[in-house]
């Protein structure tokens, strides 16, 4: 007898899909035959993490065998410094994923609902349907930056928690702290509030102070060393919270969750800071001369902050196959409703050069064929 599964399992199961990452240079080299790739669609570090981060974990190897400190009492320590906060306040997580996704999974259940913008990180969607709480999407007034007014409305008695990334991913806008606080001030205090700053280190200068300019019972500022610090493969990332909500969210945190490797790599990056912010300073010099190419190339989706840029044109799907028969890998933004956009990450100047000049050949190809149709 055929058995099914799907019927046994918890009934949001049903609307759930995996996360679908960039694709993997492996992926593309073996489905084009080539040999080598340039990966522009994960917002990676491509300077790779601090020389003391990789010492740090090569040193930290011999000691595998042994489990990590389940706590991670030395990063929180180190964080909690930091940010002039105290280690009861640090959540620590597999990535900013896991720590987005418990926080949801602590306070929203059947008949809650989560609030969030529509074309905002979309994890905040898939952690809300596994919960079992219902999500709502909030249209974007200009297609690109949440509309607070609209979120604020969204709110009512059933709302758990409201999810603002800023910067945002993928559409690359930014609010200032003025607007998130006054964003604050209309929302009940009761309602957790996760402001997801994965790329603040990109835009410490114009933001300022987060963790202590901001005001709000339910707040929580998430964090992440997968981007400026360079260390996505380790999986770090962390809140700063009232600790009152870190301990009930660190009841659904799953033992060591925060690996050995992972933990020595984030102390040493974080003694390392000046290296991080010289490659901050690199990757936003690169994203400007990629905003103005694109910009003249009349391509550009419209100004972003962080460690990426957008590119629009009405064939981006052809664009991204030409592209990656040059061993370019773009990020399309179809499944963010965004069927135009391209999402390309900053990579080194050679490889934001190499980018532009097959960028540029595979323009004037489409552009050589529409002539050619008409």
């Amino acid at each position: 007898m055929s058995i099914d599964w799907m019927a046994r399992a918890v009934p949001q199961t049903a609307g759930l899909y995996p996360y679908v990452p960039g694709k993997p240079v492996e992926t593309l080299l073996r489905e084009k035959g080539l040999s080598r790739a340039v990966k522009l669609a994960s917002n990676e570090n491509p300077y790779g993490p601090s020389p003391k981060a990789i010492t740090a974990m090569c040193n930290a190897a011999a000691g595998v065998h042994r489990y990590p400190d389940g706590d991670a009492n030395a990063l929180k320590v180190k964080l909690a410094a930091l940010h002039h906060v105290s280690r009861d306040q640090v959540l620590l997580g597999n990535g900013s994923n896991e720590v987005l996704e418990l926080i949801i999974r602590t306070f929203a259940g059947a008949g809650d609902e989560v609030v969030y913008s529509q074309r905002g990180f979309i994890v905040y969607a898939l952690a809300a349907q596994a919960a079992g709480a219902t999500g709502v999407p909030v249209a974007e007034a200009d297609g690109r930056s949440h509309d607070l007014d609209a979120m604020a409305a969204a709110v009512n008695e059933r709302t758990k928690l409201v999810c603002i990334a800023n910067p945002n991913n993928p559409t690359g806008t930014l609010h200032s702290n003025i607007v998130i606080q006054s964003f604050l001030d209309r929302l009940p205090r009761n309602v957790v509030v996760i402001i997801d700053e994965a790329y603040y280190e990109f835009v410490a200068d114009e933001l300022g102070d987060s963790v202590h300019d901001l005001k709000h019972p339910g707040l929580m500022i998430s964090r992440t060393f997968s981007k400026a610090y360079g260390l996505a493969g380790c999986r770090i990332g962390y809140a700063i919270a009232d600790s009152r909500i870190t301990a009930l969210v660190n009841r659904y945190r799953e033992p060591f969750n925060l690996n050995l490797l992972a933990q020595h790599a984030a102390l040493a990056a974080l003694d390392d800071r000046d290296w991080v912010m010289a490659r901050v300073a690199d990757t936003n010099a690169g994203r400007e001369k990629l905003e103005s190419a694109l910009t003249e190339m009349g391509l550009s989706g419209g100004r972003c902050y962080g460690n990426f840029v957008l590119l629009r044109h009405a064939q981006s799907s052809e664009i991204v196959r030409r592209l990656e028969d040059h061993g370019m890998i773009a990020r399309p933004l179809a499944p963010y409703g965004m069927a135009d956009f391209l999402r390309i990450s900053v990579g080194t100047a050679e490889e934001n050069a190499e980018f532009l000049t097959v960028l540029t050949s595979v323009i004037e190809s489409l552009s050589e064929q529409e002539n050619a149709a008409s």
